[in-house]
């Protein structure tokens, strides 16, 4: 690393992005890894990649380029040519931009190294200016010289074709080029799919699925059995389902794979979602909560006992804002526990165990076991059982802090889903202290993102659902929706021309008060306990969704999809 661990610590500690506690226990990971600190502290989630890159680059006056969000498939083949692969790996470096009047921009992590600059510039003929970009950034950027997935993959097809003795192999390397790409592209999920004559992969990016790849099915098999060896499983099964694990290495990056392979009337169907560690960083502030929702989360997550529960379906963030609320009470006096399925984030410091049902070891059997180990705090993944959902309540009333997740609509809905569940409504009244229900919408793309009026034709589009017409027009004070100033993405390379890139949460948070336990006591239904809320303060999450769809943070057709979904 090209700047000093006291410098950094400096740039890091003072102004309070990370604790000193932290630091040296990223300082001493690093030493013990022999990994650079700067990609220790992303990958141990103390900062993100991005703000990291920032601070250092504007501490040490070298302009800053995140190669995630420059279009890193732009990066061509003439460009990769003026630095060979093996020189562009040592060196750390990737010429990512070719500019009028013979300007290279170099991206690199180590940019005091002025003799390879030189050398570059002697050898081109080309000025070079010099970026600084952070480690993780720059194992994307260079992968470029392994080329992409549909030429690689072709290739090893017709290698395949051509000598059918080292099939083996090949599958091997394409498997290994599949989980490659899926963390070059940062997929949370790879689907493999038999058709009736050939096999399609697709990778699951910002929630979206993108076919990727199609291969003959005649080496489906064996790409399967590849997987199931890796993942333990028994290669003979065909006719049955079977769940499965494996770590994968890419670069200094650790990928948990957890694998479901299902039998379909086309051939064995294949789910493998990727648990990437690095770069995670979780805090309350950056899920994008509004500062009255951020306050009332923040109260209740100091109080030493009661439950906090974070509703919404399945794929809607409820994991990360769990995680977020960790990492706001994480400190070495309490004694914080966990019981997961999966263990998707690995935190330090913190006892997190992984449900194994063929072990007997599920959320209520590890619920049990983790009371008796003197926690201040419990996570439980989800509560999703009778008898999970009492021993989670017990824990909540006996001085413990309970975090967890439910599948319900909204955050008044919850409340009659533990009545469901069996638990008495006064022990809900006095267990539950905030209910979080959230959904993700996609985040307009920053590099295309325009502002624009409605056409005539949009505005009776979103007048036919008169309520949320309504809502628009409140809450942007306006009474014709087409004087609203709205935004969407143009459209670039940079977002693969969709208009979005990433996703961000929209919330409502429901705080239980005295006079919303009285109504819970008395098994008031859902709507009852949502007016009252509202009543109260809560800003219901479409509001919320309007809102940041008024700030450009989404659209309007996205609030409308996701909120009223």
């Amino acid at each position: 690393m090209f700047i000093s661990e006291e410098k950094l610590k400096k740039l890091l500690v003072e102004p309070g992005h990370i604790t000193e506690e932290d630091f040296n226990s990223a300082e001493k990971t690093a030493k013990e890894k022999g990994s650079s600190l700067d990609r220790v502290l992303v990958e141990k989630g103390l900062i993100g990649d991005e703000n990291l890159g920032k601070i250092i680059a504007d501490a040490t006056g070298y302009p800053f380029i995140n190669l995630k969000k420059a279009n890193i498939e732009e990066i061509s083949e003439e460009l990769l040519n003026y630095i060979p692969e093996a020189v562009a790996q040592s060196q750390r470096a990737v010429v990512f931009k070719e500019e009028k009047g013979g300007v290279l921009l170099l991206a690199t992590n180590n940019p005091d190294n002025y003799e390879f600059v030189k050398h570059l510039e002697k050898t081109t003929g080309y000025r070079v200016e010099v970026y600084y970009a952070t480690p993780f950034a720059l194992d994307m950027a260079l992968r470029k010289y392994s080329g992409d997935l549909q030429r690689e993959a072709r290739m090893l097809i017709e290698e395949i074709k051509k000598e059918p003795e080292r099939a083996e192999q090949m599958v091997v390397k394409l498997a290994d080029l599949l989980f490659e790409h899926a963390y070059a592209n940062v997929a949370s999920d790879i689907h493999i799919e038999p058709l009736e004559e050939h096999c399609i992969v697709r990778f699951r990016i910002d929630g979206i699925l993108y076919k990727v790849l199609d291969y003959p099915k005649d080496i489906h098999d064996r790409m399967v059995s590849r997987i199931k060896i890796l993942s333990r499983l028994r290669t003979d099964e065909k006719a049955a389902p079977q769940d499965g694990r494996f770590d994968y290495k890419v670069g200094d990056a650790e990928v948990d794979v957890r694998v479901s392979i299902l039998p379909t009337t086309e051939g064995e169907n294949v789910v493998m979602r990727l648990l990437m560690q690095q770069g995670k960083r979780f805090t309350i502030e950056s899920l994008g909560l509004l500062e009255d929702d951020l306050r009332k989360i923040r109260n209740n997550a100091k109080k030493p006992w009661g439950m906090i529960l974070v509703v919404g379906p399945t794929g809607s963030g409820k994991t990360t804002t769990l995680y977020a609320v960790l990492q706001l009470l994480h400190q070495s006096t309490v004694n914080i526990m966990t019981v997961e399925d999966p263990v998707e984030y690995n935190m330090d410091g913190v006892q997190q165990a992984q449900v194994n049902p063929k072990k007997n070891v599920t959320f209520a059997s590890g619920l049990r076991s983790i009371v008796r180990q003197d926690p201040d705090i419990i996570m439980v993944g989800e509560i999703r059982d009778e008898e999970t959902v009492n021993m989670a309540v017990d824990a909540a009333m006996t001085g413990h802090l309970v975090l967890s997740t439910m599948h319900a609509n909204d955050a008044a809905t919850a409340f009659p889903r533990l009545l469901e569940m069996g638990v008495e409504p006064f022990l809900i009244s006095s267990a539950v202290n905030v209910s979080i229900a959230q959904r993700l919408v996609h985040r307009i793309c920053e590099s295309c993102r325009e502002s624009y009026f409605l056409s005539e034709e949009e505005a009776e589009e979103i007048s036919e659902d008169k309520n949320f017409a309504e809502m628009v027009k409140t809450i942007a004070g306006k009474d014709d929706l087409r004087k609203i100033r709205f935004f969407r993405g143009r459209g670039c390379d940079l977002c693969d021309h969709t208009g979005y890139e990433g996703r961000t949460s929209i919330f409502e948070v429901l705080e239980v008060t005295e006079n919303l336990r009285k109504l819970i006591t008395e098994k008031s239904s859902a709507d009852a306990l949502r007016k009252k809320a509202i009543e109260e303060g809560m800003t219901p999450m479409i509001y919320d969704g309007i809102s940041k769809a008024l700030l450009g943070i989404t659209t309007i057709s996205e609030v409308k999809r996701v909120a009223k979904s």
